[in-house]
């Protein structure tokens, strides 16, 4: 299953900061009915992300009733991403 999705990074300011983008709520109702096939726990979703040329695996992060794509620092820096930049990002479970 592919999405692709499009959203604000922003900053996480907790005790391990980190960048996400959230995911708009209606891919993320796709992606909670196929959480229970893939999901590892807590609600976590491993997926291959990708963001122009560069690509990744991470897990979603579930918050609320979304969920939340940690975008590592590496692919900020190949993509010359900010906090507050509108994202594309493709998902695949």
């Amino acid at each position: 299953m592919t999405w692709e999705i499009t959203g604000e990074l922003w900053y996480w300011r907790g005790p391990a900061p980190w960048y996400f983008v959230t995911v708009p709520e209606p891919e993320s109702a796709d992606l909670r009915a196929a959480a229970a096939a893939v999901s590892y726990g807590w609600g976590m979703v491993p997926v291959t992300a990708t963001v122009g040329a560069t690509t990744w695996t991470t897990s979603l992060w579930p918050q609320e009733d979304r969920y939340v794509v940690p975008v590592k620092a590496v692919v900020r820096r190949a993509e010359g991403l900010a906090e507050g930049d509108r994202v594309t990002v493709r998902l695949s479970v």
